[in-house]
C-alpha cells in the first residue's frame, strides 16, 4: 500500500464522505460531504468544536468506522467496502494510533505493550522483541522497557503509546488529543517527539481542539457541522520531508 501511495504523492483521498447516525427517529449527519486529499509525509491537524465531526472523521481515516456514502482511498485502495477482517489488518499495518488515554495493557510491561501490533501481524518472537526494543529506544525509553504503566509517568506512558504506534512502520500516525491527559510541560515534550516522528518521514495527523497543539502541524483543517470550514497551511508550513 505504501508503494501505491508514493506514485503521485497522495496517501489519503476522501471524496464526498458522509456519515449518518440514526438518533431515535432523527438522522444526524456527523459528516456531510467531506472531501480531502492528504499527501504522503504531511503533518496536519484536524480541528473543530464538539459535534463538528472531527472524531467521526478520525475514526473513518483510521478504519475504525466506515462512511455511509462516499469514497475513501488509502494508498489507492478503496476502504469503504472492505470486510471487517481486512479492515482490522489495514488498521494494524497502516495506522499507528496514539490516544489521549494511552490505552496500554496495565499488567504488561512497556516492551510487551509495544510488541502488540507485531503479535497481531504474526511476527516471530525474536523479530517482535528486536523491533520493540529498537522503537522504545527511539522514544527514549530503553531503561524503562520492563516497567508496567503504573510504574511510568504520564509522559512516559504516552511515549510507550507512540512507540507502539510506530513499531509496524505505519503509513499514518493518528494522534487523538495526544496531550489531553498531560501537564503543559510534558505535553510539549510529547509534541516535540511527534515533530521528530514527522521529520523521520511519517504522515502525522493530529485530532485536537487546542490551538497550541495544532500549531505544530503544517496544515490545519477545521470542521464545522460535519463540513470542511477551512483548509489552510499553518504558519509553520514547509515542504514535506522525503519518505524513508
Amino acid at each position: 500500500m505504501n508503494e501505491a501511495a508514493s506514485r503521485d504523492g497522495t496517501l489519503i483521498e476522501l471524496a464526498d464522505i458522509r456519515k449518518t447516525y440514526l438518533m431515535g427517529l432523527n438522522e444526524v449527519n456527523a459528516l456531510d460531504g467531506v472531501s480531502l486529499r492528504i499527501g504522503k509525509g504531511e503533518y496536519l491537524a484536524i480541528m473543530g468544536p464538539s459535534g463538528s465531526g472531527k472524531s467521526t472523521l478520525m475514526n473513518i481515516i483510521g478504519c475504525l468506522d466506515t462512511p455511509t456514502s462516499g469514497s475513501y482511498r488509502l494508498g489507492g485502495l478503496e476502504i469503504r467496502d472492505r470486510e471487517d477482517d481486512e479492515l482490522a489488518r489495514i488498521r494494524n499495518q497502516e495506522v499507528g494510533f496514539v490516544f489521549q488515554t494511552f490505552n496500554l495493557l496495565a499488567r504488561a510491561d512497556a516492551l510487551h505493550n509495544v510488541e502488540l501490533p507485531l503479535i497481531y501481524a504474526g511476527r516471530s518472537k525474536k523479530e517482535r522483541r528486536e523491533r520493540a526494543r529498537e522503537t522504545l529506544g527511539l522514544v527514549g525509553l530503553t531503561d524503562r522497557m520492563h516497567h508496567r504503566p503504573n510504574e511510568l509517568s504520564g509522559g512516559q506512558r504516552q511515549r510507550v503509546a507512540i512507540a507502539r504506534a510506530l513499531v509496524n512502520h505505519p503509513s499514518i500516525v493518528l494522534a487523538d488529543e495526544p496531550t489531553g491527559n498531560l501537564d503543559s510541560k510534558t505535553g510539549q515534550e510529547i509534541m516535540s517527539l511527534l515533530d521528530e516522528v514527522h521529520r523521520r518521514g511519517n504522515t502525522v495527523i493530529l485530532v485536537t481542539h487546542e490551538e497550541d497543539i495544532a500549531v505544530h502541524a503544517r496544515r490545519v483543517i477545521r470542521l464545522l457541522d460535519g463540513k470542511v470550514e477551512s483548509d489552510r497551511a499553518s504558519a509553520r508550513a514547509a515542504p514535506a520531508p522525503p519518505g524513508p
